[in-house]
């Protein structure tokens, strides 16, 4: 089952990545104390899987995910689908487009990791995220009419 492997917040832009055991998701903002947690935008909380990071060679936190996790392809995630994250509900809006912020890290990553650099969320339910917790997709309501399920 895909679980969240690492938690990270920015507490002040431009400053390293502050690693959690615990995070509280905000309704329609990002993650508590994140500099980059922002109401009414699609650009609350970033996902990115391990297995990317590993492609990579990246480690978690490194480009600067909320989320780190496991057993998830989250760039084959669609925008508009939604996914429980311990307690939280997030839905998925928008890949995430790598800045300039990448080739600091390692000259050429930010052409290297185009298409892979994770999906951006919107926060539709507050609630509590552990590293460890599931990550489970949520059925969606218009597919499911689509499909004639109940």
């Amino acid at each position: 089952m895909p679980q969240v492997f690492r938690l990270f917040r920015a507490t002040r832009r431009g400053w390293p990545m502050e690693e959690l055991m615990l995070a509280e998701a905000v309704q329609d903002s990002g993650l508590a104390g994140c500099a980059h947690a922002r109401s009414g935008g699609p650009r609350q909380v970033l996902l990115v899987d391990r297995e990317t990071l590993d492609a990579l060679d990246l480690l978690p936190g490194m480009i600067r995910e909320n989320i780190t996790t496991e057993g998830l392809n989250v760039n084959g995630l669609q925008p508009g689908e939604t996914l429980r994250v311990g307690q939280a509900l997030l839905e998925v809006t928008v890949p995430c487009t790598p800045c300039g912020h990448m080739d600091k890290i390692r000259m050429g990553l930010r052409r290297e990791i185009r298409g892979r650099r994770g999906m951006l969320c919107r926060v539709l339910q507050g609630g509590m995220i552990r590293t460890g917790d599931a990550i489970e997709k949520m059925p969606s309501p218009a597919r499911d009419s689509v499909s004639g399920a109940a």
